[in-house]
């Protein structure tokens, strides 16, 4: 791939003398006045964060308590180390996905631990609770919980940090992809904290053995059921915050929960129906609904290409961008072409900088998109001006 394949020709001058005409841009660029200039917004971001801190951690010790008290401590050092493994696949998939507009790295982290700290802990409260109820009803409470219980509540659980990151962080939000990435990845911090607790327990009941065994369903052959029920909320969230107003806006986080609640409610009777159960299960129900989410994955990230190069078409009409350009940007293909050019061009400055210029232009295209649906917020112009003055940027440092 060469240059010539996403032109870059020309001048920051020439594209900034279209701004003032394009729509919904800033004469001059000019900063609006501050809406509040005292010291409470970071007074509140300091309160946000010393409040999770403490969650976090009042969440990671009731979890070290749990798993401490019911296997030990050589159990739970190795169920720390095998769960750990199935995180090393998931996580980079979901990175992976997104990586056509990356999110803060902060999000990512706080969706993570949010599944495995908090999300666990309050699952292990609510779902030992509801044993000890149902089983003084007289029924298999345990079987009862799992299928029943369980799924509600910690899809409930799961889903909460997405909730949380799309009302504190809703300019980072901007549609399935993201509410994908940040579901899976709250399911994923959720699947390695209970793995620690099921595989400790099964070390210390059965010993290698069983351990080894358990670690095969849960970490080979089922690493990324959690993210995979998880991320059907993450889709009903990220389809309403594509729209402004209309039932769907209100329906589709709903069915979306309720799929994931179903979903795991079938995972868990494959658990309890015997081994029989889970292969007929697996094979039958299991590895087709996994091979649709992946279809669909695949599908909505193209298709999110595609919006990104036909939104951005827009500012190659201004001179913002060039043709090639917007090609380039629009397809995942293209996108790794251009990132392999740059390293072989400029070596690594050049592939940062082409990393960056990918990054802005789809942060400026989601922008245009909430723009265009009324979701964005009241400074949608003037951080439109610091993105594109940041995209031009990085296209200058650019062999």
């Amino acid at each position: 791939m060469g240059p010539e394949s996403f032109d870059t020709s020309g001048s920051t001058s020439q594209r900034r003398g279209h701004l003032s005409t394009m729509p919904g841009s800033p004469p001059g660029a000019a900063r609006p006045a501050p809406i509040n200039v005292t010291h409470r917004p970071w007074l509140r971001r300091f309160l946000l964060g010393t409040a999770l801190l403490v969650l976090f951690t009042a969440g990671a010790l009731l979890l070290s308590v749990a798993i401490g008290i019911e296997v030990g401590a050589q159990a739970a050092l190795l169920g720390v180390l095998f769960a750990a493994l199935p995180v090393g696949i998931v996580v980079p998939a979901l990175l992976w996905l997104d990586r056509l507009e990356a999110e803060p790295t902060s999000h990512l982290v706080f969706a993570f631990c949010w599944g495995a700290f908090v999300a666990t802990a309050v699952s292990i409260v609510l779902n030992t609770g509801s044993i000890i109820v149902l089983a003084n009803v007289g029924v298999d409470a345990e079987s009862v919980a799992a299928v029943m219980v369980a799924p509600v509540v910690e899809e409930s659980l799961k889903a909460m940090a997405v909730l949380l990151i799309l009302w504190l962080r809703r300019e980072e939000f901007d549609g399935v992809i993201d509410g994908i990435v940040y579901a899976g990845l709250s399911a994923a911090g959720f699947a390695f904290a209970e793995n620690i607790l099921y595989l400790g327990r099964a070390y210390a009941e059965f010993g290698a053995q069983g351990l080894v065994g358990l670690f095969v369903i849960r970490g080979l052959l089922g690493p990324f059921a959690h993210p995979l029920f998880t991320m059907w909320t993450g889709v009903g969230i990220g389809v309403a915050v594509t729209r402004a107003r209309g039932v769907l806006r209100w329906i589709a986080p709903i069915a979306g929960l309720l799929l994931a609640m179903f979903l795991h409610g079938l995972w868990n009777l494959s658990a309890v129906a015997g081994i029989e159960g889970f292969w007929s299960s697996y094979l039958l129900l299991q590895v087709p609904i996994f091979l649709g989410a992946i279809a669909f994955v695949t599908w909505e990230r193209r298709r999110e290409a595609r919006m990104i190069g036909a939104t951005l078409s827009m500012y190659q009409s201004y001179g913002w961008l060039t043709p090639g350009e917007v090609r380039m940007l629009g397809s995942t293909a293209a996108r790794r072409d251009a990132r392999h050019w740059a390293q072989r061009a400029g070596g690594r400055p050049a592939q940062r900088a082409m990393v960056a210029f990918q990054d802005e232009a789809s942060d400026l295209a989601m922008l245009r998109v909430r723009m265009s649906h009324g979701t964005a917020g009241s400074d949608a112009l003037y951080e439109e001006r610091i993105l594109l003055d940041s995209l031009t940027r990085a296209r200058a440092a650019l062999p």
